[in-house]
């Protein structure tokens, strides 16, 4: 049965919220902790994400940038900066070796509230998808169905997901070279039904900055040996190279984000959001 876990009590913690009771005491490690929160308020405040009150379903896949996504919303929470309720949430989709154990025992020892749904998505997408092809999209699309339906159930207003920087830089170029338009991963969005927002506070945040937090947290972090064991994606692809643009001219990346919220559309063909007859 899926049922959402309460918080267990736990002992007050001076200083921070339970999650980063063992944390590295570093100055390196304050520092990028620092930048991760700033980071993310920006996020939330620059795209008007949050409304007192509301309830957010979490999406943790058991990867280092859900993982960083809970733990940087916790964090903010208990600094009196997020006034939402949080649920985590991950959707078990039934893959060969998935450890169940870990993601529900780490939730309850850190006391975060949580529910564990199973649905086999991984026999429908290796029967639907032909051999050698990516399952990566039909993947997604059933995944996120199913959280729909679960924020629905759990009276949440927004799923937030853990996309970072890197992720909304790979898919504008995925959809410039392949698509043919200029299209990216938007930091807020409404689901075909309305009913559901779609929210992505890591939008500012480096992968690398996640990965190094990740690893100082000590997330027990779970492979994905569906996806992940494929080569020849378009987006590893495009990460490959955004991270040679990065080592060649360092800084890029920042540039090419904040050029994501600086459109000049009379600089652009498009005559659909541009009226150039007038001109």
């Amino acid at each position: 049965m899926n049922v959402a876990v309460p918080s267990p009590e736990l002992p007050e913690i001076e200083g921070c919220h339970p999650l980063f009771r063992d944390v590295p005491s570093s100055v390196e490690f304050s520092k990028l902790r620092k930048r991760l929160v700033r980071q993310t308020r920006e996020a939330l405040e620059a795209y008007s994400m949050v409304k007192p009150g509301e309830r957010w379903l979490v999406a943790l896949s058991g990867g280092k940038d859900s993982y960083g996504l809970i733990a940087i919303l916790l964090d903010l929470k208990w600094r009196g900066l997020l006034p939402v309720d949080l649920l985590a949430c991950n959707l078990d989709q039934g893959q060969p070796n998935f450890p169940k154990h870990i993601l529900p025992d780490y939730l309850t020892t850190n006391g975060i509230p949580h529910r564990i749904e199973y649905q086999d998505t991984y026999s429908v997408v290796t029967d639907k998808v032909a051999e050698g092809s990516t399952y990566c999209s039909l993947c997604s699309r059933l995944r996120r169905g199913h959280l729909y339906r679960i924020a629905r159930e759990e009276g949440c207003s927004s799923l937030v997901l853990g996309h970072h920087r890197e992720d909304v830089l790979e898919t504008f170029f995925m959809n410039l070279f392949h698509a043919g338009r200029l299209a990216s991963m938007p930091p807020k969005l409404m689901n075909d039904d309305g009913d559901v927002k779609v929210l992505r506070p890591l939008a500012f945040c480096a992968e690398a900055d996640l990965a190094r937090f990740a690893e100082a947290m000590k997330f027990p972090i779970i492979p994905c040996d569906l996806c992940g064991s494929q080569e020849g994606l378009q987006r590893n692809a495009m990460k490959a190279m955004l991270d040679d643009i990065e080592r060649r001219m360092p800084g890029r990346k920042d540039t090419m984000i904040r050029a994501l919220t600086n459109v000049r559309s009379s600089h652009l063909l498009d005559r659909r959001i541009f009226d150039f007859a007038a001109i």
